[in-house]
């Protein structure tokens, strides 16, 4: 069975093309992963999979989904992540990590959250209203993620995955829904992916070339005038030279609910890896080993998540 067979990409080599994709678990108090993180990811590589990616991690405090998601800011992260990847190594599983700000969908404790444009997600109160990025806000952050994907290499994963869906920081700036500016970083194509490339050369500085990189994205919005598909294979085509894998979902810049059924997300996979010529994780309602097959043996998706 496909699934079962081996995938290569780089210097990493997975048993088999089943992968357990980022989840929060909102249960890192001061960012830190615990005893629970140790086992939970330990039973998902005793269970089998080829590839764990440790749930979204914060570059910055402010960049947080939540006060307890785990970060990677500081040296003082990289021990108790070393620790759960060696626990994962000797289980017989390859590990990445995904590293995230989540701009205006911060839910963190946090004097001030930021984002490409002055506007608030969802205007129900449940977030604070974010400020504009300023040039030296932008810099900061991109350097953030670099050091984070330092950290990452020193704590001993194999994968980085870069956040780049789910409406945080960078799918913000990508989606013109989100991203009003009119500067350099907004008012067209060309500038609403500048942002993203320039953290994915970023990253690229600390985690070496023969070490796979992946990247998330949203390939689409699901509200007028947002991302779709297409757009988003453009955006893909400015990063493939540094991007070695695309984890490819949709949703999250707005709160409207997108339309799930099983193996939603499957069709934007498969464009994405036709139209960009890169592996691609499809991911979203995959519940069934037949499902699992169907795209992997019709060359739909690299890997499933």
């Amino acid at each position: 069975m496909k699934t079962y067979e081996p995938f290569r990409i780089k210097d990493l080599e997975l048993k088999n093309r089943i992968v357990m994709p980022p989840m929060c678990m909102y249960s890192a108090p001061g960012s830190v992963p615990t005893d629970f993180h140790y086992l939970h990811y330990g039973a998902r590589a005793l269970g089998g999979a080829g590839l764990i990616i440790v749930e979204a991690t914060g570059v910055v405090p402010e960049g947080r989904i939540s006060d307890n998601c785990l970060g990677l800011w500081s040296d003082a992260q990289i021990g108790p992540l070393s620790r759960i990847v060696d626990h994962v190594h000797s289980l017989g599983a390859k590990i990445g990590i995904q590293l995230n700000h989540a701009g205006r969908k911060c839910g963190a404790a946090a004097e001030k959250i930021f984002a490409p444009s002055a506007i608030n997600y969802s205007n129900d109160g449940k977030y604070q209203d974010p400020e504009e990025m300023t040039y030296d806000d932008i810099a900061f952050v991109t350097e953030a993620f670099a050091s984070a994907a330092g950290r990452a290499l020193k704590a001993g994963f194999d994968v980085v995955e870069i956040h780049g869906a789910h409406g945080y920081l960078i799918n913000q700036f990508l989606s013109p829904l989100s991203n009003k500016r009119h500067d350099g970083y907004g008012v067209n194509f060309e500038g609403r992916s500048r942002f993203l490339q320039e953290v994915v050369r970023a990253v690229r500085t600390e985690w070496p070339g023969e070490k796979p990189l992946f990247l998330r994205v949203s390939a689409e919005d699901y509200a007028e005038g947002g991302m779709t598909p297409t757009e988003m294979a453009r955006i893909i085509d400015r990063v493939t030279r540094d991007v070695d894998v695309v984890h490819v979902s949709s949703g999250g810049v707005t709160p409207v609910p997108p339309p799930v059924f099983p193996g939603y997300q499957i069709p934007f996979a498969e464009m994405i890896k036709v139209a960009c010529e890169v592996p691609t994780i499809a991911v979203g309602l995959i519940t069934t080993l037949e499902m699992v097959e169907e795209a992997l043996c019709n060359h739909r998706a690299d890997l499933v998540a």
